[in-house]
């Protein structure tokens, strides 16, 4: 038997590929599905099932494809309903994959159709739980994003995942190992640890949720506390996952479409595609496409694509490093966009060997804002996450976070100069970039954000533990 966790950490996400005796199962697989074709043709296996937990919000997942190009049967739980053919499970029925068994374990509560796949190996001890959404390392799956207005309210759904666990997760031993589908940065959990892989046992005894003496009230309060609103392309992603979905490889000959400066300008001016710059932000600083948005390859791209554009069907034209279009279009895609058009031939450099007309974002390090800032001569505002804000910030900032900067347009000042950061100078960037689409362009960007202003000297307030809030 050999279980691989396959880990993106850009979605922190885990898909999982299972084989035994020549026989292999993949649970929750990325969009892309070649690499899990590849391995099984390297292990001389065949794909027997494709499993899916429950219809994921966060990402579009592969099993369509795959079901398509490997002729294994796409499995769900019950309650499950999608539009195309499908196995759905019944409660504990079994799976046989070469010497082990796969069994589903119904655990409603994140969704209504969230499954978890217990594994038990060749002598038919439990050894491993795929637990999707349903529970995390530290965590256990958001329960608002599957209510439906008036007819249940996540508080109903937080109650029916208590049951869930302590009915079919939290009774099995210690011993078995638990692989989640998400971990830290997910947007599904709020909670989650850095770790991927860990025991029900110790899961047990650090996990809040799974406290042997806590009250079903106790966890519906805890578990709802604290919420922040889904990514609105979170509903998007359901139903693609639920009715299917373009073939990635369609996607990529559309998305790879190389064009000239000029025709770059003429797609953009025609269909009214959003620029997407994706090069790194000192590289977008120095300068970029007048109106283009910053979101880099190099951080967090796919959840800030999701929570910035929103909508999925948007055409986009990317400005990419060379040698990254394929890499950029697969990312976009794997949680819902596939509308990119054509990229930037020869990227930014073309664009300015073409005597197009361009702009820059001012930024300034942090020791040179420092002296303002603690004169309190400087308008400051941060635009990093609620916890990180609550936890230490600048005295007297502003916060605008970036998840939500278009409702804080309103509030930065038309005259006179501010400035903009965020922990390091990705996000930072990110805004500057959203506030110049939006005609604000009396900003200044503090290079290296609060790490570098903290060092600098600059005035911050008491710290916070995060895990005290």
């Amino acid at each position: 038997m050999n279980i691989e966790q396959i880990y993106t950490g850009c979605l922190a996400q885990g898909a999982y590929y299972i084989e035994s005796n020549g026989e292999v199962a993949i649970i929750d697989p990325l969009r892309e599905v070649q690499p899990y074709l590849d391995r099984a043709k390297r292990d001389q296996a065949k794909i027997k099932y494709i499993f899916e937990t429950h219809f994921h919000a966060d990402f579009v997942s592969g099993h369509v494809t795959l079901s398509q190009q490997s002729g294994a049967p796409i499995v769900f739980g019950p309650q499950a309903n999608p539009s195309f053919e499908a196995i759905i499970a019944k409660d504990e029925q079994e799976f046989k994959l070469g010497d082990i068994t796969i069994t589903v374990l119904h655990t409603p509560g994140h969704t209504m159709e969230s499954t978890t796949y217990l594994l038990k190996d060749a002598q038919g001890k439990d050894h491993a739980i795929f637990s999707g959404d349903t529970l995390f390392l530290g965590d256990v799956g958001r329960p608002d994003l599957a209510q439906k207005a008036a007819e249940m309210t996540q508080e109903d759904l937080a109650g029916i995942l208590y049951d869930s666990l302590r009915t079919k997760i939290m009774p099995l031993a210690d011993d078995v190992i638990v692989y989640p589908a998400h971990g830290a940065g997910s947007a599904c959990g709020k909670n989650m640890m850095k770790e991927t892989v860990d025991t029900l046992g110790n899961q047990k005894k650090v996990n809040y949720a799974l406290r042997a003496d806590m009250t079903k009230e106790e966890f519906i309060t805890e578990v709802t506390d604290g919420l922040l609103p889904p990514p609105k392309y979170f509903p998007l992603n359901v139903k693609m996952n639920k009715e299917g979905y373009e073939d990635i490889a369609a996607v990529l000959d559309r998305g790879t479409t190389a064009l000239s400066p000029d025709d770059f300008e003429t797609a953009a001016n025609e269909t009214g595609a959003l620029v997407l710059d994706v090069r790194h932000q000192n590289d977008f600083v120095k300068g970029h496409i007048p109106r283009a948005i910053f979101i880099g390859l190099n951080g967090d791209f796919a959840p800030w694509v999701g929570a910035l554009i929103a909508d999925t069907k948007q055409p986009i034209l990317l400005v990419i490093p060379e040698g990254k279009e394929k890499e950029t279009i697969t990312r976009l895609s794997r949680v819902g966009f596939d509308g990119t058009i054509g990229y930037l031939n020869g990227s930014f450099d073309a664009w300015v060997k073409a005597g197009k007309e361009f702009d820059t974002i001012t930024s300034l390090p942090a020791d040179e804002v420092t002296p303002k800032i603690n004169k309190k001569e400087a308008v400051v505002f941060d635009v990093r996450k609620e916890g990180e804000f609550q936890a230490e910030h600048i005295a007297n900032a502003k916060h605008t976070p970036l998840s939500a900067l278009n409702t804080y347009l309103g509030e930065f000042p038309s005259a006179g100069t501010f400035y903009v950061h965020c922990a390091g100078g990705y996000r930072s960037v990110i805004a500057a970039s959203i506030l110049k689409s939006r005609g604000i362009h009396n900003f200044i960007d503090i290079a290296g954000g609060f790490g570098a202003l903290k060092k600098s000297g600059a005035e911050v307030t008491d710290y916070v533990c995060p895990s005290t809030l």
